[in-house]
Parts: C-alpha cells; sequence; structure tokens
C-alpha cells in the first residue's frame, strides 16, 4: 500500500483501495512524469476524508480529446491540464469560464453528466501565493512580466484584475508581447528590459532560468517548467520549445531592493536567475506556491470544501528561502 491508502483503507471498513466506490480525478499532459500534483491533491483529499484518488495520465495531443471524453464518460470528477493541452481543453468544454474565455486556455475541468466545464486557476493562484506568502498586493503597483506565452498572458491579466497600476510585459517577440497586452488594453503595455528596473514586481513566466542541464530534457524539463504552465513549450513561444539562450534572457542582477522577483519555475525551489536578484537585495520567490494555490483552487472547485493548505504544504515542503 502506498502511505494513502492505510487511511483509506481503514475509512472503508479495512476493505482495499480503491474501491468501486472510489472517485476518480486527475491530470492530462505530455509528458507529466514528474508532476507534484498527484502528491498534492491525493494528499488534501486524505486530509478532507474523501474515498477519491488522482492519477497522472501522458497523453499526447493527438488523444486529448479522446481522453477528456472518455475521462466524462467514465465518471470522472475532473481533470486538471498541463502543457500542451490547456488550449484544447478551452476548445473541448461545453461552458467556459470568463478568464477561460479571454485566455483560450484552461488548466481546470469539471465533468457533470454530459457538460465540461473549463476554468483556470493559473493566475488566481498566483495572486494567492503573492498576498498570504509574500505579502504583495498587486492593487495600486507597478508590476512586470518577463514572456508572452500561456503562462504569461495568464499572469498579466491577473496582475491586471487585481488592480496593479500598470503591467508590463517583456518578450523577445514583441509581436507575442502585443498580442499579450491586448488582453487588457489600457493596463497592460510593451515596455524595454530596463524598466523592469523600476518595477514593483517581475515575475518570469518563461522557461528560460531553468538549469541548463533539463532543458529540452523530456521529463526532467517538465519538473523546472514554470509551475503554472506545468510546462515549459507552453510558457515558451510556440516556435521555441526549448530554452531561449541565456544572451537572450534578462540579467536578474540588475535587480534589487524595494522589488520582489518570482520564478515561476518550482523546481530547483530557488533558480540561479533568481539568487543572483537575490544577492543585489531583491525580495525572491519561485513557482513552488503557485503551484500549490492553483491547486487548491481546484479541490475547493471540485469538493467544495476548504483546501488543507497545511498538509498540501507538507506534502511539497515549502521553500527555504520564503521571503522576510
Amino acid at each position: 500500500m502506498t502511505t494513502a491508502e492505510p487511511a483509506m483503507a481503514a475509512s472503508l471498513g479495512g476493505s482495499s483501495w480503491p474501491s468501486a466506490k472510489t472517485r476518480l480525478a486527475g491530470v492530462i499532459g505530455h509528458p507529466v512524469g514528474h508532476s507534484l500534483s498527484p502528491r498534492l491533491h491525493q494528499t488534501a483529499y486524505r486530509a478532507l476524508g474523501l474515498d477519491w484518488a488522482y492519477l497522472a495520465f501522458d497523453v499526447e495531443p493527438p488523444a486529448v480529446e479522446a481522453a477528456i471524453q472518455g475521462a466524462r464518460a467514465l465518471g470522472a470528477v475532473g481533470l486538471s491540464v498541463t502543457m500542451p493541452h490547456k488550449e484544447s481543453a478551452a476548445r473541448l468544454a461545453t461552458r467556459r469560464s470568463t478568464v477561460v474565455r479571454r485566455l483560450g486556455a484552461a488548466n481546470t475541468l469539471t465533468f457533470s453528466g454530459s457538460q465540461i466545464a473549463a476554468d483556470n486557476t493559473d493566475g488566481t493562484g498566483l495572486l494567492a501565493d503573492l498576498r498570504l506568502e509574500a505579502s504583495f498586493e498587486p492593487q495600486g503597483r507597478r508590476c512586470a512580466v518577463i514572456g508572452a506565452g500561456g503562462a504569461a498572458r495568464a499572469v498579466i491579466l491577473a496582475l491586471a484584475e487585481a488592480g496593479a497600476s500598470e503591467v508590463l510585459v517583456v518578450n523577445r517577440t514583441r509581436v507575442r508581447a502585443f498580442q499579450a497586452v491586448a488582453l487588457v488594453p489600457g493596463r497592460a503595455r510593451v515596455a524595454r528590459r530596463e524598466e523592469l528596473e523600476t518595477a514593483d514586481l517581475i515575475v518570469n513566466a518563461t522557461p528560460a532560468s531553468r538549469p541548463a542541464s533539463s532543458a529540452g530534457a523530456g521529463e526532467a524539463a517538465e519538473r523546472a517548467a514554470p509551475a503554472g504552465a506545468a510546462g515549459a513549450a507552453e510558457a515558451a513561444e510556440p516556435a521555441a520549445a526549448a530554452a531561449p539562450s541565456r544572451e537572450d534572457f534578462v540579467d536578474s542582477s540588475r535587480f534589487g531592493s524595494g522589488q520582489l522577483v518570482v520564478d515561476l519555475v518550482y523546481d530547483p525551489p530557488i533558480t540561479e536567475w533568481l539568487a543572483r536578484a537575490a544577492a543585489n537585495g531583491a525580495r525572491v520567490r519561485g513557482g513552488l506556491g503557485m503551484l500549490v494555490y492553483q491547486a487548491a483552487l481546484q479541490i475547493e472547485l471540485w469538493t467544495g470544501s476548504r483546501p488543507p493548505l497545511t498538509e498540501m504544504w507538507r506534502a511539497v515542503g515549502r521553500p527555504v528561502a520564503r521571503p522576510t
């Protein structure tokens, strides 16, 4: 038995777990081999006393529609969706939240009979982490986002809707940057790299800071991908699945005191890119918190219960280097 099974078996009067009554949820992506979502969700279900099981399914793009419809037909509660399936998930849903309609991407599917509801908890997950773990409130603050892919767009929209005075967007390809700022006209704008030095918050939503040894290394690279996107290919521009060269990346050593610098990469907890900003006096935070809180929002949506955040954090280990 796994660590989850004894408690479940006991709650079922000693019978084996899972049983025919166990409810199913899961995550689909390609790859998903190192996803932390099963650990987070299963820990939460156990803490809530729910006879639920959460599994990871590696689904290649041609099979995504069959996988989603199959999960619905099997009576699954819902699916978390990671790279490269978020746009397909939004397209296949029968009902889409406002955020999904604006982003064209979903990280959460909820099944009810023949209906498939699509939501996106990525941006809200980051906001929760900023507020609860870093004591940072975006309202009235100058914020900046590096990148213009799926993860970046979710962050741009979330920060703008949280009341940021301005959202600066820096990206290697300016056309993509202009497409991203079009999500929130009048609130976001394309910026030059040097303007990042005056921002209160800088969020790296690209995979460029991940360790070079893991770049393009299949499942190992997935561990180092942006948490909200849960994968490098989705966060990067479509034509650049591999990490951008270091020459093209923003120099974090130019950030300093009074700035909060966030990297959506969650493995390692503090990337070299963050470490350089910290050495110059900036507060820094990795992407693990975004991963935890976007999962917590999914759990609340599916179960109707308050997610057990203490247990979820314990399951993945709080980062050692937390803002003070």
